[in-house]
């Protein structure tokens, strides 16, 4: 599957009051601001347009209607190909001249779109984010953008560099190791708020295959749509397998957050868990799946930034 991770380096104009996880506030601008850019037919809703199938915006956000389920696919709809890692600050108050960073993840050919996503957020700058102070959000402007280190966008002359020489990385499932079956401890950081329903209720615990039950159907969500196709796992082995690995230390706590839907004309619930998690057991078979996982997020509202993970192997 082909991934990018680009880094977006911002610095505000104007004061801006953000909330405390700031995934949802870029997320919604960010709609709106590439719908102005790249929508042409202005009135028309995305599920009755002409050029639903050609148009970037439905394949980011409406994604349902712009890629079709497979045959023999289980799935009832393609996740979106991108993930906004919001700023991690906690910080809410922002003067003018501070700076701020975000990333963007995309996933598969949505790539080759780099430019309307650079172009819209540059617009989103214009727009402004967070609440109005004095009638205005908080105007930004894009000072640059990077990927692996080389810098692809410069705000001084807002131009996008071509020949970059890295090539896009494709992110792929690994073999486990040689010797999958040995005793180890893993901790998990949950970077963001994770959202992860098991039979059929959210909770502020993490067994291991829950973890690994999330991470298998994302890992097959993203290939089967953007990458080879689906792996050929043993995806019940596993989750029995996982249910050998015992929770070692946890520290978790359930983080409530709110947002406003303008869609559909009301606030949301978006709550996840948050904390650390140590896991002890037969990890090594897990791991290619933890690694994939640690790059593109897990659970529910990845595109807002949600169920970002980071991972501490300890021998």
């Amino acid at each position: 599957m082909r991934y990018g991770k680009y880094d977006f380096h911002c610095r505000f104009k104007a004061p801006a009051i953000l909330p405390r996880y700031k995934g949802s506030t870029f997320r919604g601008v960010f709609g709106h601001a590439l719908k102005a850019v790249v929508c042409a037919l202005k009135r028309q809703q995305c599920d009755t347009c002409l050029l639903v199938s050609q148009c970037i915006y439905p394949l980011v956000f409406e994604t349902h209607l712009a890629v079709p389920v497979p045959d023999g696919v289980k799935l009832s709809s393609p996740p979106h190909p991108f993930v906004i890692r919001p700023p991690e600050t906690g910080k809410a108050a922002f003067e003018p001249d501070d700076d701020f960073d975000f990333s963007l993840l995309l996933f598969g050919d949505v790539n080759d779109h780099l430019p309307y996503f650079i172009y819209a957020f540059h617009r989103m700058g214009k727009l402004g984010v967070g609440k109005r102070i004095n009638g205005r959000r908080g105007a930004f402007t894009l000072e640059s953008v990077s990927t692996d280190g080389q810098t692809i966008y410069s705000g001084d002359d807002q131009r996008i560099k071509t020949g970059i020489s890295t090539p896009l990385p494709r992110l792929l499932l690994e073999s486990p190791p040689e010797d999958p079956d040995g005793t180890a401890r893993l901790k998990i950081t949950l970077k963001t708020p994770l959202r992860l329903k098991f039979k059929n209720r959210f909770a502020a615990e993490l067994p291991f295959h829950v973890l690994i039950r999330a991470m298998l159907r994302r890992m097959s969500a993203l290939m089967t749509f953007y990458g080879n196709g689906e792996p050929p796992l043993d995806y019940r082995g596993l989750v029995k397998r996982a249910e050998t690995v015992n929770v070692a230390a946890a520290n978790l706590e359930w983080f409530d957050w709110k947002r406003y839907s303008a869609r559909q004309d009301k606030k949301m619930l978006m709550g996840g868990i948050t904390g650390t998690v140590t896991f002890e057991g037969a990890l090594g078979t897990f791991m290619p799946l933890i690694e994939f996982c640690e790059k593109v997020h897990i659970g529910k509202q990845t595109a807002f930034g949600l169920g970002q993970i980071q991972v501490d192997r300890k021998e």
